[in-house]
């Protein structure tokens, strides 16, 4: 089922041969452009005519109401209640210990630099809805939002014609156990403009307006990524999430039957989800490969998973030992990664390029999606070689607080004024000598 890519005795770089799935961002951006102008332009009717056109369903208004959200927390089942509960609080625990605090750094005797961590303003966070509806995004997103103290949050969610047109029941019970009322039954490129650009929910203006964010967060099919691709730079986003994946490093002491479980369970999330095993064992290769072949047929998304572990983008790779292995996922740099070997941890301490490290057999990635306090929204197609995964630190700005006084300015001020002159910007010197010259010398004619 799995493509097999031998590397052992290569020199090549892994990256030239290593599956990856392949999206065409760029091509998505010029057709999603006229929806995203037009929402800049039109607001409400231009997100009640995509949402008719891609949902099948034409919203009076956008904003799902507010005993809406509650009534679906009232609604939901005992035991997802108790599961999210359990996520929301380890979520928390983990996310609680990133918060930055301010520091000051005394450079000189009267001049300091006070480094400031302030919380974004406004965050939209999105929340997809297409082959499976996913509350544990909510927690993933919130949380990290409001450790940060983030003040204001909206959740857009796409309509689902099941539940009235509002959103999923279970996205909005997420909402509501995390105290977020502000919620939009608007998906795809439509909502994330509506986000970034703001707009007026219903037809007359009477409902309350969606002001514009200055963060989006969130993962999403093409057109979402799309769309946050080209609002960047109007807000902020978290990074544009591709199809997701999974590498597993493992040798001869793994169970061939949780390899092949943990590479199903991301599968199952999309045709296009990448499911790579690096192995110096072809041995294991062989064990896992009877081992799909048994549960594959046994899981309810088989033709999704099938499909997934059969593309270009999933593959078992074959390396010469261990070492050659590590070299391979950090060229990989997978969204998650588990490391299934002797003394696992050692190894995944070598690793330097992953979006989450899932360390040893009792760490399976489904873990991370629920319930071990980490975030699941993580940088996909390599990104994770330069971009980590959500966090608290992604909703917090740097600020530099510059105190210096007369005596430390004066000190400093030569070297100043001496690579003004290097750079030819004389007036950045003389905003530092004028404050030393006397009155005289402040008011008489350069001329």
């Amino acid at each position: 089922m799995l493509t097999r890519i031998d590397l052992r005795g290569s020199s090549r770089d892994p990256r030239e041969l290593l599956p990856r799935a392949q999206l065409d961002v760029s091509v998505a951006v010029e057709k999603i452009r006229p929806l995203v102008e037009a929402v800049r332009e039109h607001g409400f009717a231009a997100i009640r005519d995509a949402t008719e056109r891609f949902d099948g369903i034409r919203p009076e208004r956008l904003r799902v109401p507010a005993e809406a959200v509650k009534e679906a927390e009232g609604r939901l089942d005992p035991q997802v209640r108790a599961a999210l509960t359990e996520s929301i609080d380890r979520a928390r625990r983990v996310h609680a210990d990133q918060r930055r605090t301010d520091h000051t750094t005394r450079v000189v005797p009267g001049g300091s630099v006070t480094e400031r961590w302030v919380p974004v303003g406004r965050v939209g966070l999105y929340v997809p809805g297409g082959l499976a509806m996913y509350p544990s995004t909510v927690v993933m997103n919130v949380v990290p939002a409001q450790a940060a103290g983030v003040d204001s949050l909206v959740v857009a969610s796409p309509p689902q014609a099941d539940n009235g047109g509002l959103p999923d029941d279970r996205v909005l019970a997420a909402c509501a156990l995390l105290g977020v009322d502000e919620v939009y039954a608007v998906g795809g490129a439509q909502a994330i403009a509506m986000l970034g650009y703001g707009s007026a929910t219903d037809a007359a203006g009477a409902e309350p307006r969606c002001a514009p964010v200055d963060m989006i967060t969130g993962p999403g099919n093409i057109w979402v990524t799309a769309a946050k691709r080209l609002l960047r730079g109007t807000v902020g986003i978290d990074a544009e999430a591709g199809p997701t994946e999974i590498a597993v490093l493992a040798d001869d002491t793994a169970d061939p039957a949780h390899v092949a479980a943990d590479l199903i369970s991301q599968a199952e999330h999309d045709p296009l989800a990448a499911s790579v095993l690096v192995t110096p064992s072809e041995d294991l290769v062989e064990a896992v490969e009877r081992e799909l072949a048994r549960q594959v047929p046994a899981t309810r998304h088989t033709e999704r998973v099938t499909t997934a572990l059969t593309g270009r983008q999933s593959g078992a790779v074959l390396v010469d030992d261990l070492d050659a292995g590590l070299r391979v996922v950090d060229a990989y740099a997978a969204e998650h990664l588990e490391v299934q070997t002797r003394d696992a941890r050692e190894w995944a301490l070598r690793v330097r390029n992953a979006g989450a490290i899932f360390v040893g057999p009792y760490a399976p990635v489904s873990l991370g999606d629920y319930c071990a306090g980490s975030n699941h929204v993580l940088p996909t197609g390599g990104c994770a070689r330069h971009s980590s995964g959500l966090s608290v630190q992604s909703f917090l700005r740097g600020i530099h607080l510059v105190e210096y006084d007369e005596a430390a300015l004066r000190e400093v001020a030569p070297h100043v004024q001496t690579l003004a002159a290097v750079e030819d910007l004389p007036a950045h010197g003389e905003a530092v000598r004028i404050r030393f010259a006397g009155p005289a010398r402040r008011t008489e004619d350069p001329a």
